[in-house]
């Protein structure tokens, strides 16, 4: 069954708890489609009085900010050996050259990689357990991920919601415009990290060649 058909046969409750907890769940490490979701839901707010698109924007948000929360408490808890962990169970997304991409983001701009991280599909999974992991001040990380949730969860939802009613015709025609186009720049986002993360794992692998060749 597909998501918005899936989340238009149950209550409203329980269309704003599921976001949030998807979004929660895939803000804490764990792989999943919280903007597909979170599409999906904001696109029925627009066609269906029964959801409230400010009420779905703000449980969005807070499920986006206590996930990320919760993810930067593990990640300071575990460190190290929980990335090595989660490249176990999710190889495809904890690999050693997406932890090395998403590292070097955060290296480079600190509490903005959280920010921005939370528009981008893996980087949000990543943003939490590795601030945690690189011990980045509390504070620094709590501004970002809030500021970051609010944008991205609320302003997703307004987008959706008012295309949804600007276009509401042509939308009960093709209902999954909106959703497709999301997934395609989520997809096109992950295409993009993974061709830097291999670039990063090659950079790695010849650092780590460059004393044998010397001593040689």
């Amino acid at each position: 069954m597909h998501v918005q058909e899936w989340l238009d046969s149950v209550p409203a409750a329980a269309v704003y708890a599921v976001v949030a907890l998807v979004i929660g769940l895939e803000s804490l490490g764990i792989p999943l489609p919280g903007e597909i979701v979170l599409v999906s839901a904001a696109l029925m707010s627009s066609q269906h009085t029964g959801v409230n698109p400010v009420v779905l924007g703000v449980c969005a948000t807070a499920g986006a900010v206590i996930g990320d929360s919760i993810g930067y408490a593990i990640g300071r808890k575990g460190g190290r050996p929980l990335l090595a962990w989660l490249g176990g169970k999710f190889p495809r997304h904890f690999s050693a050259g997406h932890v090395a991409t998403a590292e070097r983001s955060f290296q480079k701009w600190g509490m903005w990689a959280v920010f921005f991280g939370r528009f981008v599909a893996l980087l949000r999974i990543f943003a939490g357990p590795l601030a945690g992991v690189l011990h980045m001040p509390y504070w620094k990380f709590l501004i970002a991920n809030v500021l970051g949730g609010i944008c991205w969860a609320g302003g997703t939802t307004a987008v959706i919601y008012y295309v949804g009613i600007v276009a509401e015709d042509w939308l009960k025609r093709f209902s999954y415009v909106g959703l497709g186009v999301a997934v395609l720049i989520g997809l096109g986002s992950m295409l993009l990290l993974k061709r830097k993360a291999k670039n990063a794992q090659q950079e790695q692998r010849e650092a780590e060649a460059e004393p044998v060749n010397a001593g040689e």
